[in-house]
């Protein structure tokens, strides 16, 4: 009996071994869950107050710019309303003051008219003028200089260097078929497409923007003229003829910037044509921007076609500035072209000789 219960008593050493690790495991979960809860607190606990109040510096610079965003957005839409109201009265001036010219020539030409009623009819003229001109520096004023606006990618302004000023403002827009593409194998291949592919491409779209931009840095007092030229050259205006627009005409503007923007590139590049034709402007220019690409590719009385060397290029080059209007500063904004490395040279040679300015410009202008 005795020896029964000796044998009830004895403890297995497996089992023993088995509960020493379960009671271990137990506690090593235990200390690593109070280590881990020891540290959430801990660490949220610490507050950098430095951090904190730059934190709230920033959310209330950003409440503030959200409140400075709506007022300007505000003043915008007022502004632009004044602006269409006095574009509206500047037309009615116009249409008034070409009727009362007509009045006045005829009051002058008749024999019965009266010194008085001739001079109260050109007295009413020169106040319509002044009301005009009010008109027009008070749009100058509210917009600055550009009577269309242009909205590019964010919010940068371009240090471009380019002398935007003057009365008469000629821009020359090369559309020959090398503004498609960079590359000459790009060119081949796109010249063999419709012509919607043509105005999509890359090169000619930059070349749009580049125009739609000079655009809405043009004086509003000043007046304007856009040419395409590739191998012949396209001066007609928005009214059938070649003759100066007001830049104040903002349909007048937008419909010249968008018949430039709906050519279709084509053909080689005749830049002795568009400044003999520029020469011959009456009254002439007094600031010239040529967008283009590279040297020209034909001259006066030659052909399209054939491979035109470097050194046939520059002679044509030459051959062009010599019939340029003088003393006029070109602006030359040269997009890029592969194969043709004397261009950068000498058009930077023609902008420093007339005074005027030299941009290539990156791929991300304008």
């Amino acid at each position: 009996m005795s020896n029964t219960k000796a044998v009830r008593r004895r403890v297995s050493p497996l089992s023993l071994a088995f509960l020493d690790v379960m009671f271990c495991g137990f506690g090593a979960v235990i200390l690593i869950f109070l280590i881990l809860d020891h540290a959430t607190n801990q660490t949220n606990s610490i507050v950098d107050p430095t951090i904190s109040a730059e934190i709230k510096k920033l959310e209330t610079e950003v409440l503030e710019g959200q409140e400075g965003l709506l007022d300007i957005r505000n003043t915008v839409d007022d502004i632009s309303l004044e602006i269409v109201t006095a574009q509206g009265r500047a037309r009615q001036i116009q249409e008034q003051i070409n009727t009362f010219l007509q009045e006045l020539a005829a009051l002058e030409n008749s024999s019965t008219a009266s010194i008085e009623n001739i001079e109260k009819l050109r007295a009413d003229v020169e106040s319509l003028k002044e009301e005009l001109l009010r008109l027009q520096a008070s749009a100058l004023d509210q917009k600055g200089n550009s009577v269309r606006q242009f909205l590019g990618d964010g919010s940068r302004q371009y240090l471009s260097g380019l002398y935007l000023g003057g009365q008469r403002i000629l821009i020359l827009v090369d559309t020959s078929a090398s503004m498609l593409d960079e590359t000459l194998v790009n060119i081949i291949r796109t010249r063999n497409m419709d012509d919607k592919t043509k105005i999509a491409s890359t090169k000619w779209q930059r070349v749009a923007k580049t125009v739609e931009w000079l655009s809405t840095q043009l004086p509003i007092t000043s007046q304007f003229q856009i040419w395409s030229f590739s191998d012949e050259v396209s001066v007609r205006g928005t009214d059938g003829v070649s003759d100066w627009q007001e830049v104040a005409d903002r349909d007048a503007l937008d419909e010249a910037v968008l018949r430039v923007t709906r050519t279709v590139p084509a053909n080689g590049t005749n830049l002795q044509k568009v400044f003999s034709a520029a020469a011959e402007l009456r009254p002439a220019p007094d600031n010239i921007f040529l967008i283009t690409d590279g040297l020209p590719t034909i001259g006066v009385g030659s052909k399209s076609g054939g491979i035109v060397s470097p050194e046939e290029r520059i002679k044509l080059f030459e051959a062009a500035v010599d019939d340029a209007p003088g003393g006029v500063p070109f602006n030359v904004i040269l997009m890029p072209l592969e194969g043709d490395p004397s261009a950068a040279a000498a058009y930077w040679q023609l902008a420093q000789i007339s005074k005027g300015s030299f941009l290539a410009p990156s791929r991300d202008w304008p």
